[in-house]
């Protein structure tokens, strides 16, 4: 895989496919660029397509220092600026999201057209005046015995995460689902937990109105983790977005309905203007994909 050094001498390794307009693809918390396969085998014929290894995931190394969602994003911006990638469409997968709106807020608007996001909150833990985090009732307070949790059990904390991944009430594809358990299981278990401590302690509520990107948002039908009115949330609080719901999805609606996932990001794709947003609002279109129920609060 090529790699990239990151602004901190990190070693940040990404798989690239294709020619065209960028495609980025941000993976989610414990995954790596391959939980993308279907996009980068598919999508590459159209898009230069990006995925990254987080650091800390695959084949990017988790150095000795504190995993946070910030640097995290500085790596995104390290790794568009090294390939000068301009006009980008960029999708952020549950963490993935998180990582792209702070990279968004840094400064990183300037390369980004639009941003999808996939199945994901702006603040994971539940609070008196926030319903709309991880399903279940997670509140913050639960952080350090999770995270205690990770550090002793990884293998188990390993089968929790695939469970939860795919849709409710549907039995996952054993293949997929035995795939994702073995490659959850790699990762380092005290820089999962570290990084996990960083992702629940993020909340970007207050800073969403401030995302003027043009943002389509996807939520998994059958989700385990979020519900429908945290989509409906991000719709409303971000100024430029609209929301699509996949009716047979979990957490991971890119594994589970690639093909009419990736009509959707080729939809979208179309949708936007070259060259930065610069603030103005831009109301994306999605018209023609059969079997995409579209919902608005």
């Amino acid at each position: 895989m090529p790699e990239i050094t990151t602004s901190d001498g990190v070693r940040l390794s990404y798989e690239e496919a294709g020619q065209g307009r960028a495609l980025l693809l941000v993976h989610g918390w414990s995954a790596h660029a391959g939980f993308f396969a279907p996009q980068i085998d598919e999508l590459s014929k159209s898009f230069r397509v990006i995925a990254p290894d987080l650091r800390g995931h695959r084949h990017s190394p988790a150095p000795p220092l504190e995993a946070t969602v910030e640097r995290l994003a500085l790596d995104i911006a390290d790794l568009l600026a090294a390939l000068d990638l301009r006009d980008v469409v960029a999708v952020g997968w549950s963490l993935g999201a998180m990582v792209l709106w702070r990279a968004l807020l840094d400064g990183a608007a300037e390369r980004i057209a639009g941003m999808v996001v996939v199945d994901m909150t702006p603040r994971v833990p539940g609070a008196e005046d926030w319903q709309l985090g991880m399903l279940g009732g997670y509140e913050a307070e639960e952080t350090p015995a999770l995270t205690l949790s990770m550090r002793q059990d990884w293998p188990a904390y390993t089968r929790r995460i695939v469970r939860r991944l795919f849709a409710a009430d549907r039995p996952p594809d054993t293949g997929l689902a035995d795939w994702a358990e073995a490659e959850i299981a790699r990762n380092d278990p005290a820089w999962m937990a570290g990084l996990w401590q960083s992702l629940a302690g993020q909340d970007f509520r207050a800073a969403l109105s401030g995302i003027p990107t043009p943002t389509l948002v996807v939520h998994g039908g059958r989700s385990q983790l979020y519900g429908a009115g945290t989509a409906a949330y991000l719709e409303t609080t971000l100024p430029d977005a609209r929301r699509v719901a996949f009716d047979r999805s979990g957490h991971t609606p890119h594994l589970e309905e690639p093909e009419l996932f990736n009509r959707i990001i080729e939809e979208f794709a179309a949708g936007l203007p070259t060259g930065p947003t610069n603030g103005i609002a831009h109301r994306t279109g999605l018209t023609g994909a059969p079997n995409r129920r579209e919902t608005r609060p």
